[in-house]
């Protein structure tokens, strides 16, 4: 192998590791009910408000964060439609 196929491999890799996280960074789902009080990502589902940051409890099942895509389960969250059929009982 030459230093310009060595080079240029090395390059390569180092850009294919800086892209991976940015691929995992778009990959990310709403999950109800994990949020603390006043660390909500947007507006809850019963409408009381419509910005980050103004839920008022931990935990409150109308209120959501963006988590990783496949992680909101195993932080006991739920979708949207568990919410709303939890907020409905």
């Amino acid at each position: 192998m030459n230093t310009q196929t060595i080079v240029l491999a090395a390059v390569a890799a180092a850009l294919s590791l800086g892209a991976a996280p940015q691929a995992q960074a778009q990959a990310k789902e709403k999950c109800y009910g994990i949020a603390k009080a006043g660390q909500n990502d947007c507006a809850n589902l019963s409408g009381t408000h419509s910005c980050a940051g103004q839920s008022k409890a931990d935990n409150a099942p109308d209120e959501w964060k963006y988590v990783p895509k496949g992680q909101c389960k195993a932080m006991n969250g739920m979708t949207a439609e568990e919410a709303k059929a939890k907020a409905k009982k």
